[in-house]
């Protein structure tokens, strides 16, 4: 009987502070807020669905065939998008949303093709990492790949 007075209560606790995991459609909620901002160049709304610690990378081969893997600054990257979405229109397609989830933690991927001024740019995938914080998740990790010349149709 001891037993079950103390289990109860503990296993009780945990089932409470469980966090629910990300389903695929408040993941694309949050990845088309982010990618809505980013085309227009808004980067309030950007910043609305960013974790303030956020990493960004962009991987890529480059014109001599090397492997390359760039790390922008959060500050760099929302001032490029809100410089260069003035100069350019940008259309992202994004393909998919494949989203896991564990606990606080969840992965986000989605292949793209990018279009600038109405012109096939490039193709990729796109993979965010977002963390439940004590309001919301929001995205900690954004890294993608680059492809020209090597994608399948859209």
């Amino acid at each position: 009987m001891k037993f079950i007075i103390i289990v109860f209560p503990l296993l009780f606790g945990v089932v409470s502070i469980a966090q629910n995991p990300l389903s695929k459609e408040n993941g694309k909620i949050i990845i088309d807020v982010y990618m809505d901002g980013y085309q227009s160049g808004d980067t309030l709304k950007m910043k609305s669905v960013m974790h303030p610690n956020i990493s960004i990378q962009t991987a890529y081969l480059s014109k001599d065939q090397e492997n390359v893997v760039l790390n922008l600054s959060p500050a760099e990257l929302l001032k490029y998008a809100a410089i260069t979405a003035k100069k350019q229109k940008w259309r992202i397609n994004l393909k998919d949303y494949m989203v896991n989830s564990d606990g606080n933690v969840a992965h986000v991927w989605s292949p793209y093709y990018f279009y600038a001024n109405d012109s096939f740019s490039h193709c990729g995938a796109t993979s965010f990492t977002l963390v439940y914080t004590d309001d919301s998740w929001k995205i900690i990790n954004i890294i993608d790949s680059r492809r020209i010349g090597s994608c399948n149709s859209e």
